[in-house]
Order: C-alpha cells, then structure tokens, then sequence
C-alpha cells in the first residue's frame, strides 16, 4: 500500500516515516519543499499527481502561542491546506486521515470529551484546527479526523524533551496541576493512523471524527514526576494553577479524551504511554 504523508519534520511524521516498512507501507513523505501547507493549492496539486491509496496530514501550525498574533497565517495551514487536501483525495476516491487537537475544546466540563461534544476552542490555534475539521468534514469524502492530545517523543520538542532538558540544571520545578489530558506518544499516533487509512482503503471502518490520546490521564504535574522517576533525576515538583503559568493562548483545563468510538470502529485500543515513556528514556539516556 502506498501512502502519501504532509509533514517530514514532526513528531509524528517522523514516527510515520519509520512505521512504514514494518508496517508494509511505502510512505511518501512531504516537507514545505515539497508542498508548503501556506499555498493550500499546492498541497491539492500533490495529491492530485501523486500515485498513492491514502493520504495523512501530519502537518500543521503548531505553535499555538504565535498563533495568537498570526491566526491568519495559522488558518491557512490548519484549515485551508487540509480542506483542499480532503477535497483533493474525494476527487480522487482515496481515503484521507487529518490530525486535530484537544484544543477544539473549552475544558470546561468533568468528564472526557467525546467526538460529538460541543466544541469551543479558547484560543487562535484551537479555532483554526476546528475550521480545518469543518472544511475536511464538508468535503463528503472518506475522510477521518483524530484529535489527541499532549503528544511526545523523544527528540522533538515537548514536554518530556523539555523536562529531561530542565532536569539537567534544576532540582524543583513548579507545573501546572489543574489540567488534565492523556500523553500520548507518537509512534503510537502514526500506528493508528496507519490502522486507520488501511481500514479505509479496504472498505472498512467509517469516516467521521475520533478521538485517541494515551492513558492514564494526569496532570502535566503528575506527567513531570513519571518522567523525572524514570530517568533517575531528583528533581521536585510543585504543583501550581494555570493563572500562576500564564501564556498568550488559553490551555483547556480538561484535555480528556474519550476514545471508545475509536476501538469499536477501528479496534485501536488507548496507548501505556507510561511504557513508551520507559523505552524513551532508556534510550535516551544510554
């Protein structure tokens, strides 16, 4: 099966390109050479002369503060480039997979978010991933959207990679404790993705909007005191609220994700992101 990818450089790019030969899949990746996501035509163009089953975006706008000065910008990339990429696939009768965000959400609520929850995004960011889902969603074609959550690995730049570095030169830190979400590694996001254009391109499964992120749900807290346990570091965590951390784009206080719709569609099961985050670490600390 041949699958064609936006993104080279991301973390879950990366994890694409390296799930693809175990995964019997020949990926075609594409860098901002290759198609910028800013000329959302270009992006169309690919597609459209490209041999290729499925298409995944896993590119996007992600600096979510800048976005707050750049929404434009930042709309083009995550809401015009991925309409015409699904407009790009309908036409061509393949399937397309688009990765979206917790940030649709206003975190207001208790419970785990499900697909079909009201959205309300707080900030640039969140409201140009939700036009993306909008255009995707009017296109009619195979598409599914995921939204996850708090990704990581173990090079890009994210939270563990950030906590590894502070660990280096601090021994207490302060982070926020009043949100909550599901970490989720991104080999485990490219997995599912992968799962998921093969089950489309076989006639299986069904477009629509889903949800994965990885479990336990914590807080990014209780996610620094795992990371710094498992690497050995004697660093000390204290709690603080969001206002004592304030950033120019509001955070949902609630990033849980309820990802039951997933499995029974797709059979794709919740991530350990405790074990991945074991392997990370090993390896990065070898």
């Amino acid at each position: 099966m041949k699958i064609l990818v936006f993104g080279k450089t991301g973390q879950v790019a990366r994890a694409l390109i390296a799930a693809g030969p175990a995964a019997g899949v020949q990926i075609t990746a594409l860098g901002r050479d290759d198609a910028d996501l800013r000329d959302p035509a270009a992006c169309a163009g690919a597609i459209a002369r490209m041999d290729t089953d499925a298409v995944i975006n896993a590119a996007a706008w992600t600096a979510v503060d800048a976005a707050e000065d750049h929404e434009a910008e930042a709309h083009v990339v995550n809401a015009e480039a991925p309409g015409a990429m699904a407009a790009a696939c309908r036409d061509r009768g393949v399937p397309f997979v688009h990765i979206s965000t917790d940030y649709v959400f206003d975190g207001a609520q208790g419970p785990a978010w499900k697909p079909e929850d009201s959205t309300a995004p707080l900030s640039a960011y969140g409201r140009t991933k939700l036009a993306g889902e909008q255009l995707v969603a009017a296109t009619g074609g195979r598409s599914v959207i995921l939204r996850t959550a708090w990704v990581f690995d173990g090079t890009g730049r994210n939270f563990v990679t950030t906590m590894l570095g502070l660990s280096e030169t601090r021994d207490a830190l302060s982070v926020v404790g009043d949100q909550t979400g599901g970490p989720t590694p991104a080999a485990a996001i490219a997995a599912a993705c992968l799962t998921i254009a093969k089950a489309l391109h076989a006639g299986q499964g069904a477009p629509g909007v889903y949800h994965f992120s990885g479990a336990p749900d914590v807080t990014w807290a209780d996610f620094a005191r795992r990371i710094f346990a498992t690497a050995g570091r004697p660093v000390t965590v204290t709690d603080i609220p969001t206002s004592d951390y304030p950033t120019p784009a509001m955070r949902p206080a609630n990033s849980r994700l309820d990802c039951r719709s997933l499995e029974a569609t797709f059979g794709i099961s919740r991530p350990d992101w405790q074990a991945e985050l074991d392997a990370i670490i090993k390896e990065t600390l070898s």
